[in-house]
């Protein structure tokens, strides 16, 4: 008997990243990637190996360590018809664009009257676990969403991080992708078929009764690691992500919440002014009288990320922290 995966292919989170840049440059002629070393070296994370030997270097463009200039040329490009994708190196890194990020990149549809879009991607590898030390770890995702003017992805799956890149190329106005570093080799399966995915909503990926875990990027397989433990002690949680940060598909986690009356969020930003301060904030004006008892967080420790092995393990959200937490809040409140 068939179980479907004849439909299915295996492929990394890299290689979906790669797929989906390379069918956008091969179906429309205004696509290119433009970044650090993202030609002849292939990315610094080799998402964008070999693109550049199938398209040139006029369509893969290497650019100097100036992050301010070349998301700068990508606003000039999208205003002037292209449908450029920034690549930079490490969220951290677009802190010296920040300036054109929110000044420009976020403004122009509205400073215009609504007469210019931006249609512009940038991407970013963000987050911890790879012992890359403080300048090339943390996770400003969060940051993003707080700018009204764009739009902030944070792809978890193989399917979404090919297909929301397709989708992201669609839209008039300008999107950050937000690609969890420790993601690149994980391994998944993906429709033969596959195509574009919304970019507008949240998922729930594993459906609970007795708690939910609201997550989002690489923290969201910690959250189903630590939700498949919780089944075999006869605790059922549901675990949603987030998928995009803004604009934040509240309704999901709020009926989730109404249906399992606890909610801990798990977030590898860190905790003073974090995307889960939000969500619980959100949660406790609209859904305040569905809770038994008050919503939780787990976040990331506030210090700049260390480079020890152990002392960064330390620092980020731990499947073994969820466990204890949610144990604590079912148990206590039962």
């Amino acid at each position: 008997m068939s179980n479907g995966m004849e439909h299915m292919r295996k492929l990394t989170y890299r290689e979906a990243v790669r797929e989906a840049m390379r069918d956008a440059l091969r179906k429309d002629e205004r696509v290119f990637l433009m970044g650090e070393d993202v030609g002849r070296y292939g990315g610094c994370f080799a998402v964008s190996k070999g693109l550049i030997e199938e398209f040139g270097p006029e369509r893969i463009r290497d650019t100097p360590l100036c992050e301010s200039t070349f998301v700068g040329a990508g606003i000039g490009a999208a205003l002037g018809g292209m449908r450029p994708i920034v690549e930079i190196m490490t969220v951290n890194f677009s802190l010296l664009a920040a300036d054109q990020i929110l000044n420009n990149t976020a403004t122009y549809l509205h400073m215009s009257g609504g007469l210019f879009n931006v249609p512009l991607i940038i991407r970013m590898a963000t987050g911890g676990g790879r012992q890359l030390a403080a300048q090339h770890s943390h996770c400003l995702s969060g940051w993003y969403a707080h700018i009204p003017g764009i739009k902030v992805l944070t792809p978890a799956t193989v399917e979404d991080a090919r297909g929301m890149l397709w989708t992201a190329l669609d839209d008039p106005d300008p999107v950050l992708i937000f690609e969890n570093s420790g993601l690149y080799n994980m391994e998944g399966f993906l429709p033969i078929d596959a195509g574009p995915v919304d970019i507008d909503s949240a998922r729930v990926r594993r459906a609970g009764k007795d708690l939910t875990i609201i997550s989002y990027s690489a923290s969201l397989f910690k959250a189903l690691d630590a939700a498949e433990t919780l089944s075999k002690e006869g605790i059922e949680a549901e675990v949603i992500d987030l998928r995009t940060l803004r604009p934040l598909d509240e309704r999901t986690f709020l009926d989730s919440a109404a249906r399992t009356h606890r909610v801990l969020i798990v977030d590898e930003g860190w905790r003073s002014g974090s995307i889960s301060a939000e969500v619980s904030a959100r949660i406790m004006e609209k859904a305040f009288f569905e809770l038994d008892a008050a919503v939780e967080r787990i976040c990331s420790a506030e210090v700049p990320m260390p480079y020890a092995k152990h002392l960064e393990e330390a620092a980020l959200p731990r499947m073994e922290k969820i466990i204890e937490v949610v144990r604590k809040m079912v148990r206590s409140h039962g």
